[in-house]
């Protein structure tokens, strides 16, 4: 391990958590597919670590077709059984539930808007946001009023807050973090 000094939350023992600290979070990343991803693992994460949601990313990426945002809206009974007998992803019948619904929801959004992120800019007028020690804004909180209006589940404004820091719209990386207040490039 380098001595890089990272945010207090990233647990160094974890390889995993360690990469996504330093190439994904905070980062501007805004294809479909992405955020779709990103916002279908945030709302599995409530009440939960990221920690806990990231270390089964991959098994979440096979179990839900990855993340194929039109498959996932047609999923039925059968295959919502099939994921709540999944002893390798988080069995919660109301957030499985939820994917399902959102996904919908994602998909009226990207044709009224374009794409999804079109959507988002109407909040951030594309900008990013450079704050920390906060688990919300007016921006989280608009955005998830108008998704809880649009019918989206798990998408209160924490929800958001950290959905918008894993897509980079916020970047929010400690003071003494070795990534603070870097501007990156979209990947």
């Amino acid at each position: 391990m380098d001595n890089k000094k990272r945010c207090f939350w990233c647990n160094l023992n974890n390889p995993l958590y360690v990469d996504y600290h330093d190439n994904e979070w905070c980062r501007p990343r805004f294809d479909d597919l992405y955020l779709f991803e990103m916002l279908i693992l945030e709302s599995f994460q409530a009440g939960l670590s990221w920690e806990c949601v990231l270390n089964k990313r991959e098994a979440f990426k096979k179990a839900f077709d990855n993340f194929d945002v039109n498959k996932i809206a047609n999923y039925k009974e059968e295959k919502v059984n099939e994921l709540l007998l999944n002893k390798d992803i988080i069995r919660n019948k109301l957030k499985i539930n939820a994917s399902v619904n959102n996904a919908k929801i994602f998909i009226k959004i990207k044709k009224m808007y374009g794409s999804f992120y079109n959507y988002l800019k109407t909040f951030t007028k594309d900008k990013i946001i450079y704050e920390n020690d906060k688990t919300s804004n007016t921006l989280s909180d608009s955005i998830s009023n108008d998704l809880k209006k649009r019918g989206m589940k798990f998408v209160g404004t924490t929800i958001i807050y950290s959905y918008l820091q894993a897509i980079g719209i916020i970047n929010s990386h400690d003071n003494d973090c070795f990534m603070y207040n870097k501007k990156v490039l979209n990947n």
